[in-house]
């Protein structure tokens, strides 16, 4: 079933929970041309209706952080490794699987083309609604370009898959900055995502490096500004987070090691921030087949992201949820919710993934919570995730997925 079949539907038996702030309740809930049309009564005559008895339900997750390009092992995908057709496959299957698992919307960091985001939202693949920024943008040798070394860079752009996935595009100044921003744009980006640090999984640099100058990043926000949109970070330290945000970025990404003065600069500036705990724990285990080193970074990368979110909490700051996970296997992404419940708090946890993420992405006043006029994009955990938030982990618990009030799942 999808968006074509959108029909009346009663949801009954559940505890809802609206993501608003109000305590979960016991009421159904009224679906009808894709929208929430009542919480509470009873189902009209003539409705379908929905046994939800003993599922808790929940807005539609929001993944701010995905890599919906990156679904292939990165090492055989990147340098003709694979077959095309593999790495569509994989693409696609992912896009299915990030549906199945709760994660309704998502926001795409860097490796998609608009290509991908058009057959979902088409309805030729099934998938979440995707946002998306197009390829990653970075430096030569910097985060993002991962050409083995021997490789001259002015090879790296024959990777590129037209209208399926571009991982990155490299700029050394602002005149190539602002020429790769107007590409992108002119490809679909809903938003550009620049590396301004070094990375936990890169080849060339090292988590302290600072990358890109204060002239660079502001020309990709002077070209994002003029279209209405914003440029967001991957940053994993100070001097970089910094840089960023006196150049006019709107969010940081992963945000390692912010201290208080950072965070009360973000917040001053009304600067977001998306913790991706859920990629470090991966990259820890190293079930990526990924060189030793990689998880060693992670390990130094943990506590000082943890220490970041709890800094730009405290300071106002927004933050949302992001999980960048990587790899075959994106199933688990609801795992990024399990660990920012041990972090705060399990509510916290969801309203991130709901509610702050729906407003990072600037969908509000669409999705987001379970209110009347929103569109109907509903997940039932079989079980209460507040209660065991193991839950957010388990794909196996999500049974019900709806996406503008069709079940898809």
């Amino acid at each position: 079933m999808y968006d074509s079949e959108v029909k009346s539907l009663w949801l009954h038996g559940a505890a809802l929970v609206t993501a608003t702030g109000s305590d979960p309740e016991q009421a159904g809930i009224l679906l009808e041309a894709g929208r929430i049309a009542r919480i509470g009564g009873a189902a009209p005559r003539g409705t379908d209706v929905v046994d939800c008895t003993g599922l808790t339900l929940t807005p539609g997750l929001i993944d701010a952080h995905v890599h919906l390009g990156m679904a292939s092992p990165i090492l055989d995908s990147v340098g003709y490794g694979m077959s095309v057709a593999e790495i569509a496959a994989d693409m696609f299957a992912n896009c299915a699987r990030t549906l199945r698992t709760g994660f309704t919307t998502v926001r795409d960091c860097g490796g998609i083309d608009a290509g991908l985001a058009g057959v979902v939202a088409s309805g030729k693949i099934p998938g979440p609604r995707i946002v998306q920024c197009g390829p990653i943008h970075c430096q030569t040798g910097g985060h993002g370009h991962y050409a083995s070394e021997w490789e001259p860079a002015g090879l790296w752009s024959g990777q590129e898959i037209p209208g399926l996935r571009t991982l990155a595009m490299l700029a050394d100044s602002p005149d190539e900055m602002r020429r790769n921003a107007r590409e992108s744009f002119r490809r679909g980006a809903d938003f550009l995502k620049l590396c301004v640090t070094g990375g936990v999984i890169s080849k060339h640099d090292k988590l302290t490096d600072t990358q890109f100058t204060f002239e660079e990043i502001a020309a990709a926000v002077a070209e994002a500004t003029a279209r209405g949109t914003y440029v967001t970070v991957h940053a994993h330290n100070v001097a970089g987070i910094r840089n960023a945000v006196l150049a006019g970025v709107r969010c940081v990404e992963h945000g390692t090691g912010i201290d208080e003065e950072t965070a009360a600069l973000m917040a001053e500036r009304q600067v977001s921030l998306v913790p991706t705990l859920a990629a470090v724990e991966a990259v820890i285990r190293n079930g990526l087949g990924l060189p030793s080193e990689f998880a060693e970074r992670a390990v130094q990368v943990r506590q000082a992201m943890i220490d970041g979110l709890l800094a730009a909490k405290a300071a106002g700051v927004r933050i949302g949820l992001g999980s960048d996970v990587i790899g075959p296997d994106q199933s688990r992404r609801g795992e990024e919710l399990t660990l920012r419940a041990a972090v705060e708090s399990p509510m916290e946890a969801l309203i991130a993934a709901t509610r702050v993420n729906a407003g990072l992405l600037g969908l509000d006043s669409e999705i987001g919570t379970l209110e009347v006029g929103k569109r109907a994009d509903i997940v039932g955990f079989a079980g209460n995730p507040l209660e065991d938030p193991k839950l957010f982990a388990d794909p196996e618990s999500v049974v019900l997925v709806l996406r503008n009030g069709v079940i898809v799942s």
